[in-house]
């Protein structure tokens, strides 16, 4: 998955120069951000966990498996939280930054992003 905290070594070379402040304010970023990514991670993992579980413990298809298939689904909702968190978590950081840069600079990183959006995509 990729991962907002990541994006930093993208943009840094767009970003340059950064004034002191603006050094500190994307650092601190950066941290909470790969925080919240590694809070997300692992509730990912734990979820995707109980998912395999839940459908390794019998044939889902059958009519005597529907609490089965009931468990699974509401797992397969929590993915997509999940899912709906790393992007609203990638839009707040994108507004932080935006906060944080001058226009071009803020130009500068976006464009640079997107240049660089296909190696992310499936």
């Amino acid at each position: 998955m990729f991962q907002t905290s990541s994006s930093y070594h993208v943009l840094k070379p767009q970003l340059e120069p950064l004034t002191d402040q603006q050094l500190l304010d994307v650092c601190n970023l950066k941290q909470s951000c790969q925080q919240a990514e590694d809070a997300l991670s692992q509730g990912m993992e734990k979820l995707q966990q109980t998912l395999a579980e839940t459908v390794a413990a019998g044939r889902l298809g059958e009519a005597s498996h529907m609490p089965q298939m009931d468990t699974a689904m509401e797992k397969l909702e929590g993915l997509v939280r999940f899912v709906q968190q790393a992007d609203h978590l990638r839009q707040i950081t994108l507004q932080q930054m935006s906060i944080i840069l001058t226009t071009r600079q803020a130009a500068r990183g976006l464009l640079a992003l997107g240049s660089t959006s296909n190696d992310y995509e499936l």
